[in-house]
Parts: structure tokens; C-alpha cells; sequence
């Protein structure tokens, strides 16, 4: 069981912000696929399916972002699922150009607080991620009012073909393993 966790922050206030890519992520797959991603569990929206041939469940955290790592522990343990190759997590990145997609297999939380409390709560940072390029962080911004900050009309765009591409990258690394989706996907954008 593939268990594919969009991180961000509940409630309407956060919608369309940076630090909400995840659950943008979440959706787009949701909705491709047929998932419907409603029932509140493990801390979480979950919706199962089946993605490439593949049980899963899609989840978005509702313990906000800091804390995402209790919601991912319980869904980790109670579908058994093999952390290292069977959980698959997302989140954005402000390191990265808007609308970038970076596959990593295994790596620290770069700063990223969701990251660092699931890497606690499992003990090791050997997961899958897709990290979705935010686009860096304005000199004289706030990190923190920055990845909380709404898109323009015209980064919702990019961000929305990105969430496609992401689904379209879960899918792969789901059918064709992580290597094959970190080939295909994990390249600089041509903007």
C-alpha cells in the first residue's frame, strides 16, 4: 500500500498559498484519478484508490505543517506500508524555481519544518519526496510570511500545470519506480 502525502496547513485561509502546494498536489491526483479524499483519520483527509496499477492512499495532514509528522507516523503504521519505498511525500520548497519538480528518495528536511517532524516521528529521513519549487524567497521577505503568502493569477497558473506534472510523477514512480520519474522529471524549468 502506497501511502502519498501532500503537506500544508488546513483551513480556507491557506488555500492557494506556497506552503500549501502539497495538498495542491493532492488533488490534482485526487481528481485524475477518481480518489475521493474525505474521510478524517489519522489526523488527516485520506481517500483511497488505486494509482498505477497500485492500492493507495492519498492523505493531507490536518495537524498543520509543523506537526505532520504525527499524521504521517499513523498512517504509516496502521497500513504497514515500507516507509523507504512506499511512502511518498510532498511538499514545497522555496529553494527552487516556481513550478520546479525535484524527486529525491531519501534526504535532510532542508529547513523545511513538515519535513523535519516526519523525519522525527519516523526516526530516519529514507522516504520518498517531490518537492515543488515555490520560487525563491525575496530578499527583504519574511520566510515565514513568504511560504504563507498567496500566489499571483499568474504563478497560480504555473503552479497548477506543476501540480498536473507532480501527479503525472507520483504515477510514474508508482508504475516505473523513483528512478525513472527523478530522470524524466527532475529537470530546470525553461522560463
Amino acid at each position: 500500500m502506497y501511502i502519498i502525502v501532500g503537506l500544508g496547513n488546513p483551513s480556507r485561509e491557506y488555500e492557494n498559498t506556497r506552503h500549501n502546494v502539497g495538498f495542491d498536489v493532492i488533488d490534482a491526483l485526487a481528481e485524475k484519478e477518481g480518489i475521493r479524499v474525505l474521510e478524517k483519520k489519522y489526523k488527516a483527509v485520506v481517500g483511497k484508490g488505486n494509482i498505477a496499477g497500485n492500492a493507495a492512499v492519498l492523505a493531507k495532514p490536518q495537524t498543520y505543517m509543523n506537526l505532520s509528522g504525527e499524521s504521517v507516523r499513523e498512517l504509516v503504521s496502521f497500513y504497514k506500508a515500507e516507509e523507504k519505498t512506499q511512502l511518498i511525500v510532498v511538499s514545497d520548497d522555496v529553494s527552487l524555481d516556481l513550478g520546479q519538480i525535484r524527486i529525491r528518495k531519501k534526504g535532510s528536511a532542508g529547513g523545511h519544518n513538515g519535513l523535519k517532524n516526519i523525519i522525527a516521528n519516523l526516526g530516519h529521513d529514507e522516504f520518498i519526496r517531490v518537492r515543488m519549487g515555490v520560487g525563491k524567497k525575496p530578499e527583504h521577505y519574511d520566510l515565514v510570511n513568504y511560504v504563507l503568502g498567496h500566489f499571483t493569477k499568474e504563478e497560480r497558473k504555473v503552479m497548477d500545470a506543476a501540480a498536473g506534472e507532480a501527479a503525472q510523477a507520483i504515477e510514474v514512480i508508482l508504475s516505473e519506480g523513483p528512478e525513472a520519474a527523478m530522470n524524466r522529471f527532475n529537470r530546470k524549468n525553461e522560463t
